[in-house]
């Protein structure tokens, strides 16, 4: 038997395969994704309200580190303390900032003490202890001086609406649960960064179930660094970040360690109550996956490969199919109309308009060189850089951890 008799029933049914696989991706999303909670849509007496009494304890403490970001740190912070139906205890961390960031913080903070409504409190990390990386250690130290029964993890770079947090924690207390995500709304300003936000989210749909996260026997978990919203004696029982002070993917983590814990976790969507833009274009988004991806293979080069072919097969056999002809390239549309329909059906999520389709192929083979990178640039700065700081590739593996599927 040739290669070209091989390949001739090879490609075919490859793709076909592929096709069935999205297929019974959107399906899953089209018969579920009506069921994602909304916090701007739910009925007022689903909430739980929340006490009145001003001398009381805040309501949350919010914890928001940041290391030089001086152009988004004060609209953070002012998004925060406009917050309404609430009272916060804000702890903002300065996390060795050369630039702005710390003298904005004072700043805002000193103005913050002229009005009752919310606490704001400034606190200085001048040097970085050994074992140590950068976030999970100003998250660490900062929840220490946590006064309320909830805390709000989240990044210098969010802005909230005023009334995200109250309706967040409401709805956490109504569905009695210990964690909750609430999804950001991504702010996308090219076509660069939304085509790369859309050909993401496609891929998850694989390996991601947002309905599912409430389920505690299923294995979807989430946790996001924008808006972790957890009890404190949840986050005290797990080891707080101290349990995770070598995790470059700590948001993740943290939320993998909630779920397999066996602790109750949520997920939520909420349009513009809380707003990120994650990156600046489509290089932006390679830059900022820079750290990440290795990380999320557990810094192993055989899988990273693995996942890495798992994507080229992803995007060049719906196009040689496309190019043969006959049912290859019949299997190919059906394969691109499916996730055209994921693209529609997740709007909600994702705020990508299905238009950026048509390049999902470019965009999944730059997701596949932000990958390499991730693991090459590791590989030859012997660890990962992050906020100008190298951390050893062998302590990273060293407290990397068991793989997702496995228990803890």
């Amino acid at each position: 038997m040739t290669f070209s008799t091989i390949w001739a029933w090879f490609l075919p049914v490859s793709v076909w395969l592929l096709a069935l696989g999205w297929l019974w991706q959107l399906v899953q999303w089209v018969r579920n994704s009506p069921r994602l909670t909304d916090l701007t849509q739910l009925p007022i007496e689903q909430l739980v309200p929340l006490p009145v009494d001003l001398a009381s304890i805040p309501d949350l403490t919010v914890i928001v580190p940041a290391c030089n970001e001086e152009d988004c740190i004060e609209a953070t912070l002012r998004s925060l303390l406009a917050s309404r139906g609430i009272r916060l205890q804000i702890i903002a961390v300065d996390d060795r900032s050369t630039d702005r960031t710390g003298a904005i913080m004072e700043r805002v903070g000193i103005e913050a003490s002229q009005q009752a409504a919310h606490t704001l409190q400034v606190v200085r990390v001048r040097e970085l202890p050994h074992g140590w990386l950068g976030k999970p250690h100003a998250l660490a130290m900062a929840a220490e001086a946590a006064q309320s029964d909830w805390i709000l993890f989240t990044d210098g770079d969010v802005l909230f609406a005023p009334e995200a947090l109250a309706l967040a924690l409401r709805n956490a207390l109504a569905e009695q649960a210990d964690h909750l995500v609430l999804m950001p709304h991504w702010i996308v300003a090219s076509h660069g960064e939304a085509a790369m936000h859309g050909a993401m989210h496609a891929l998850t749909t694989w390996t991601f179930h947002p309905w599912r996260v409430a389920d505690p026997s299923a294995r979807d978990f989430i946790g996001v660094g924008a808006f972790n919203l957890v009890r404190r004696s949840t986050y005290e029982a797990l080891g707080g970040f101290a349990a995770l002070r070598m995790e470059v993917i700590e948001d993740l983590r943290f939320g993998w360690k909630l779920k397999r814990a066996g602790y109750r976790q949520r997920f939520a969507l909420g349009a513009g109550l809380a707003s990120v833009r994650w990156s600046h274009g489509a290089w932006g988004v390679v830059r900022n996956l820079e750290k990440n991806l290795f990380a999320l293979y557990r810094y192993g080069i055989g899988l990273t490969l693995l996942s890495c072919l798992g994507l080229a097969i992803q995007i060049v056999f719906p196009i040689v199919a496309i190019w043969t002809g006959g049912w290859s390239r019949i299997a190919a549309i059906v394969l691109y109309a499916c996730v055209a329909g994921i693209y529609i059906v997740s709007r909600k999520v994702t705020r990508v308009s299905a238009m950026y389709v048509l390049v999902y192929p470019l965009a999944v083979s730059l997701f596949l060189f932000a990958m390499l990178r991730s693991m090459t640039l590791a590989l030859l700065r012997g660890g990962v850089v992050w906020r100008g700081t190298l951390y050893p590739l062998k302590d990273l593996r060293d407290h990397a951890g068991k793989m997702w599927g496995q228990p803890q």
